[in-house]
């Protein structure tokens, strides 16, 4: 069973519907240096949705005609996908509470109308409110969702935060599992926004690094062990960081220690993070295949990424198979993992 664990979804009629669209573009808070507007690709009659940070750099496309239900599983065929886990791409951050409810109901109805080829995950303000724990219990309870859905930070708060606990302390006692999404740049980004390819790839990169780095020395685990985060864009590319942030102990004396040794930091990646690919092709087989070998297969998950790049969904199959790694960690991978985290029958 092939599992994608990363396929964006919007509701169908965003670009039809102009009260449903505003309701979205209202969200997104300007005042805070988000901007989003409605434009019509050049040489086409389709529309698009940007989101600009800060305003005149655009950050987000979400394209009419890219989240039709009928086109997904097509794609899904021809890829080869078997089934596809929906989450909303970077909204998590803006939505509030009424619209995650309206969105949660759409996304189960969606499901339920290709149930052998899609899950999703519930999209919830985590600021533990007795209205969002509520939310989340319907979600998983009553409308059969797979797990949660978060931004990686939140305005200037990362998810270490403790105004996030009581969120998380909900989650770790349900069992249910987070994914994490990157937002389009990181909370301090001024450096990053000159260039499109810095700004609309590494941003997104330095956003999820920090966030795990964050995550993982926080001592949030400690109280909350049941819980499994799994970060997009390979964490940012966090297997090329895991030794540097937590150096072992060494027999040779220093005369002045410089770094926190954190043991504890190897067992949190080993129970409590994971990572989805977010397009296989975008990062080359040397970087996958040394991603495997330091962060592991079993904590690795399939995702394309749909519909940002063609390519990467059509290919991205193919891609991990021809990965220099065994079978089984292929097989991990492409599906057993998902399976696992998302109790997929």
């Amino acid at each position: 069973m092939i599992i994608d664990a990363n396929m964006h979804w919007l509701p169908e009629d965003i670009f039809k519907d102009k009260p449903l669209q505003d309701s979205f573009i209202n969200c997104v808070p300007c005042a805070y240096g988000e901007y989003a507007r409605v434009a019509t690709i050049s040489g086409t009659k389709l529309q698009q949705i940007i989101i600009e940070k800060p305003l005149g750099y655009e950050n987000l496309n979400y394209v009419e005609n890219q989240y039709n239900q009928k086109t997904q599983v097509a794609d899904m065929d021809e890829a080869g996908i078997d089934i596809a886990i929906l989450r909303i791409p970077c909204w998590q951050e803006w939505l509030p509470l009424e619209m995650c409810q309206m969105v949660n109901d759409r996304l189960a109805a969606h499901v339920k109308q290709h149930p052998d080829r899609f899950r999703a995950v519930a999209v919830v303000p985590p600021w533990g409110t007795k209205e969002c724990l509520k939310e989340v219990e319907r979600c998983i309870f009553k409308l059969g969702l797979s797990g949660v859905q978060l931004a990686a930070h939140y305005g200037r708060l990362y998810l270490d935060e403790e105004q996030f606990r009581p969120y998380f302390r909900k989650l770790n006692e349900m069992g249910v599992p987070v994914i994490v999404h990157h937002t389009p740049l990181p909370v301090d980004y001024s450096s990053l926004i000159k260039y499109t390819n810095v700004r609309r790839q590494l941003g997104r990169c330095v956003d999820q690094a920090t966030a795990v780095g964050r995550e993982l020395f926080s001592g949030m685990f400690e109280e909350l062990p049941n819980l499994k985060i799994i970060h997009s864009m390979l964490g940012g590319g966090f297997f090329a960081y895991v030794n540097m942030l937590a150096p072992r102990k060494v027999a040779v004396k220093e005369e002045l220690e410089r770094f926190d040794v954190a043991d504890k930091v190897s067992g949190y990646l080993k129970q409590n993070i994971y990572f989805d690919m977010s397009g296989a092709l975008q990062w080359g087989k040397a970087q996958l295949e040394c991603a495997v070998s330091v962060l592991g297969a079993d904590h690795i998950l399939y995702g394309g990424s749909y519909p940002l790049r063609r390519e990467w969904f059509m290919k991205g199959v193919e891609y991990v198979n021809s990965l220099n790694i065994d079978k089984k960690e292929k097989s991990l991978i492409l599906g057993e993992n998902a399976v696992k985290l998302f109790k997929i029958k």
